[in-house]
């Protein structure tokens, strides 16, 4: 298959357009064909594109990608809102970052430093935009780098806005990883970093997860598409963070 072919030969994964300008067709062919391959198991579908199945894939990125869709793109929306034209930005390898992505392709002349191979790909070569994709140990079920090399090369850059995401919130010790790497980089992102926002769906609110991202204040704004509830909202307000709810939500 053609499109298979196009996804190896681009390193795994591609947007729906980076693939349609290679096959030289529409990218509602694309669609349609990403379509048929994710039913046979081929490809995972991802929000604006597709990667090659893997043992990990649909356990990991592929299902994080496909849940809550419609939340992740209003808190995207929201977010992006924060972020103006030449501004140096950090995105991270989150599903939710995916989406806000997508939304920064409205903005130009971004400076993009990223861990992830999506949010790399989303952005590079659009509207004037220089993207720095960290080096590092490749975790492919993330599709992302982690680990010294990425933490030291980060570093090196003065951050406008870092927009982290995260596996679950606590009211005690703030933003929480699976991912005892993935925390360990949130932390020295924070520190690079003029402001700091927080994306998260209200599903991670009841979740726990074993390893602390950055000290909640070092977060600036903290963006959602529900109400956290009253317990997490005083926690936020008592370390500075702004709470931003995204429009659409129940809470509208």
């Amino acid at each position: 298959m053609e499109l298979v072919d196009a996804l190896r030969r681009l390193g795994g994964s591609a947007r729906s357009a980076e693939l349609a300008k290679m096959l030289d067709v529409s990218e509602e062919t694309v669609r349609r064909t990403i379509k048929a391959l994710h039913k046979a198991g081929a490809v995972q579908r991802v929000h604006g594109g597709a990667f090659l199945a893997g043992p990990q894939s649909a356990t990991s990125f592929a299902r994080r990608i496909s849940e809550n869709q419609k939340e992740k793109a209003r808190i995207a929306a929201r977010v992006a809102a924060y972020a103006r034209d030449g501004m140096a930005l950090f995105l991270d390898v989150g599903s939710t970052t995916a989406f806000v992505a997508e939304e920064l392709r409205q903005k130009s002349g971004l400076v993009v430093v990223t861990n992830s191979i999506g949010a790399a790909q989303t952005l590079a070569n659009h509207n004037g935009n220089r993207v720095h994709f960290l080096g590092g140990e490749l975790q492919s079920n993330e599709r992302g780098t982690f680990g010294f090399v990425t933490e030291q090369q980060v570093r090196r850059f003065a951050l406008d806005l870092a927009i982290l995401s995260a596996d679950g919130f606590s009211a005690k010790q703030g933003v929480l990883y699976h991912c005892a790497a993935e925390a360990q980089l949130a932390g020295v992102v924070a520190e690079c970093a003029e402001q700091v926002a927080v994306v998260i769906t209200h599903s991670k609110f009841a979740e726990s997860a074993p390893h602390c991202g950055p000290s909640p204040r070092k977060i600036d704004l903290f963006c959602t598409d529900h109400s956290p509830g009253k317990k997490l909202a005083s926690a936020l307000a008592g370390w500075g963070v702004t709470l931003e709810v995204a429009p659409g939500g129940k809470d509208e």
